[in-house]
């Protein structure tokens, strides 16, 4: 399998991000498990361009960023339209009715970096990319409400060389609620019963032993690892004025350069730091 081997040398790496403006209808329309606190969009706004900032200035990715569409008040978390590993893009099904649109915009930003896609147009299927976990060995998918078995089958024919594997989730949206990599080779993952459960599946699942940095709070172990040429490993977390436990936790990784974003306001709908961006690794000329 040349392109496992590859793909576990070159984990993390990474030239462009695809992002999506904030639409103001999210603060009302946005979908949401529980109803919550209001968001305050000034704030969200200002969060959101901390993180595309640092993407595009601090570590020299080239930035796509897609306009807001009103008509699609969740169309920010553009993790959940599409999934990309090496020079291919699945376009997802995602689970929610209201969210299909969102895969449009995604599919031309694709197109223009000259990806192979593969749509998923199986209308039996569900997948959100929220739900995919590529630990550069191999998948793990999330079952839940937002994506079905059929939507991991699709997957595991789009990205042939890799196994995949599904774990149930619960009490959360997406597998990556409570878990994300935080290096090429360590899983970070929440407290929680229900963290712990999906981790413990994972592991029998895997032929793999990985390492695990187990953080206090679920929403905090979603983070964005990154391994820039010149730059090294780097990990984008949540801030300590939001998750204080959690970020003593990340502050022990003393190979990595640790960038503290906050999510408090996307947070209320659901959002994590892994939902607003799309990364790709492009290494064939455009």
């Amino acid at each position: 399998m040349a392109g496992l081997s590859s793909s576990i040398s070159s984990f993390g790496r990474c030239s462009h991000a695809v992002v999506r403006a904030l639409p103001e209808s999210l603060c009302q329309q946005a979908l949401r498990r529980e109803k919550g606190k209001e968001v305050d969009f000034a704030r969200a706004e200002r969060e959101y361009q901390l993180l595309v900032g640092v993407l595009k200035t601090k570590l020299g990715l080239q930035v796509l960023e897609l306009p807001a569409d009103e008509s699609l008040p969740d169309c920010v978390f553009v993790e959940d339209v599409a999934v990309v590993c090496e020079e291919t893009a699945l376009l997802t099904r995602p689970g929610a009715p209201s969210r299909r649109k969102e895969v449009d915009a995604m599919k031309r930003a694709l197109e223009s970096l000259n990806l192979n896609i593969v749509e998923m147009t199986d209308e039996n299927a569900t997948l959100d990319g929220g739900d995919v976990l590529f630990t550069g060995r191999e998948f793990f998918v999330g079952l839940s409400n937002r994506t079905n078995r059929r939507g991991a089958e699709i997957l595991a024919d789009t990205f042939k060389d890799y196994a995949v594997s599904t774990v149930p989730v619960f009490g959360a949206l997406h597998l990556k609620s409570f878990c994300s990599m935080a290096g090429p080779n360590l899983i970070a993952i929440g407290s929680s019963e229900a963290a712990q459960k999906a981790l413990k599946t994972m592991q029998q699942m895997s032929d793999h032993r990985y390492d695990k940095l187990t953080v206090p709070d679920d929403s905090a172990a979603n983070c964005v690892y990154l391994n820039i040429p010149g730059k090294g490993h780097i990990l984008l977390h949540r801030a300590p004025e939001e998750y204080p436990e959690s970020a003593k936790v990340f502050e022990k990784l003393k190979d990595h350069m640790l960038i503290p974003i906050a999510c408090t306001e996307l947070e209320k709908i659901d959002g994590s730091l892994t939902c607003t961006s799309v990364l790709i690794n492009k290494t064939s000329e455009l």
